[in-house]
């Protein structure tokens, strides 16, 4: 059985900064795309950054300059620094991430940590 378990949210004023942190655990093989997704009241749940395996990193042009996504392979574990946070930023976050179990690939999901930017 595969966990995401993500850490880190909470209510931050406008400019401040969090660090989520989503650690994957149980029978993984290997771990490729890692990613963030929000999710805000009454809108679709949109993407926010991924990173490959290989380091490699896309972001929302919503969160380009101010969000920086990072992984450690060693702790199965992706990181989400949010610095000059904005009332639109809030949301449930949600960590994804495609990996591979025995021979199957496949995505599996977090439970989601609410952030909420408000003064």
């Amino acid at each position: 059985q595969v966990q995401l378990v993500e850490s880190g949210g909470g209510l931050v004023q406008p400019g401040g900064s969090l660090r989520l942190s989503c650690a994957a655990s149980g029978s993984i093989f290997s771990i490729y795309t890692m990613g963030w997704y929000r999710q805000a009241p009454g809108k679709q749940r949109e993407l926010v950054a991924a990173i490959t395996s290989s380091t490699s990193t896309n972001y929302a042009d919503s969160v380009k300059g101010r969000f920086t996504i990072s992984r450690d392979n060693a702790k199965n574990t992706v990181y989400l620094q949010m610095n000059s946070l904005k009332p639109e930023d809030t949301a449930v976050y949600y960590c994804n991430a495609h990996l591979q179990v025995g021979f199957v690939s496949n995505d599996y999901w977090g439970q989601g940590t609410q952030v909420t930017v408000s003064s």
